[in-house]
């Protein structure tokens, strides 16, 4: 039968509290084990006759997904991947760009994806030197190859609250891309105009004109974002702000989901992060 932490607590565990498991109390260990898949064999109390047992009915119940806590980016990996999986790769460069190259008699689409590129081949997406994305970048592509629409983009910019169901999100992007930031770029514009054309950016400023910096982005071909910038004017009491906008076709192509990874992607790079963060 199915072993819940407090089956765990009562019938295998010692009750000592000893701590030898690396956790204060005998409870606490049971939660992890049950939980979080602790190895049950850290505990060094229970007869091996009794571990085997226990383990064993352990590895059903997670097999089951039985109190184990979820995986919210494999769940969200699997069904992206579920999504695209119609997806014929000899299709997608009429919906979202890149190439179309032959690799070991297969044929894969080499999409450009800031000043790099991914190779996307049946139910597989990785980085063009052969290194893995992450699994929510895994999502984000994947969700772009299911809803990429064929429309190029027309250069008309919105925020995101300008798009529907937005709500929520406006909230996130100004805490975690937005203000992050305008605290690393507070006083050092040049440094954040450094950063965008090193990441692929075209300088916007004279373009735009009312901001002190504007840099167009192309993270993906039908995909554009403008990081838009002020500095602070101690004067007039003015804080930095900034801005990231996005082409009026962007849903058509990106999910609201993938719009706020693709956002605190932006972030990260531009403030020094490495690829893999």
């Amino acid at each position: 039968m199915p072993l819940s932490v407090v089956d765990l607590y009562q019938k295998i565990l010692p009750r000592t509290d000893c701590r030898e498991c690396g956790f204060p109390t005998c409870i606490a260990f049971a939660g992890m084990v049950v939980s979080e898949k602790h190895p049950l064999e850290n505990c060094p109390h229970i007869p091996p006759e009794v571990l085997a047992e226990a383990k064993k009915e352990l590895e059903a119940q997670y097999a089951a997904g039985k109190w184990t806590k979820r995986d919210m980016a494999e769940d969200a990996l699997q069904w992206a991947r579920e999504r695209a999986a119609s997806m014929k790769i000899e299709d997608l460069p009429a919906r979202i760009g890149g190439e179309l190259v032959e690799m070991d008699g297969k044929t894969v689409l080499k999409l450009p994806y800031f000043t790099g590129a991914v190779l996307i081949r049946e139910g597989s997406i990785i980085h063009e030197d052969g290194s893995d994305l992450n699994r929510w970048e895994q999502v984000f592509f994947f969700n772009h190859m299911a809803q990429g629409g064929s429309v190029p983009p027309t250069g008309e910019w919105k925020a995101l609250e300008a798009f529907p169901n937005t709500v929520s999100k406006v909230k996130s992007m100004r805490a975690h891309v937005e203000a992050p930031l305008r605290e690393c770029f507070t006083g050092r514009g040049d440094a954040l105009r450094r950063a965008a054309l090193a990441i692929g950016g075209v300088d916007r400023t004279e373009e735009m004109g009312s901001a002190d910096i504007a840099v167009s982005l192309r993270p993906l071909p039908r995909v554009p974002v403008m990081v838009m910038f002020w500095d602070a004017e101690a004067e007039e009491g003015m804080d930095a702000a900034v801005k990231l906008l996005f082409d009026e076709t962007i849903t058509q192509h990106l999910d609201i989901e993938s719009i706020m990874f693709l956002s605190e992607r932006i972030q990260g790079l531009l403030c020094g992060e490495g690829p893999g963060k």
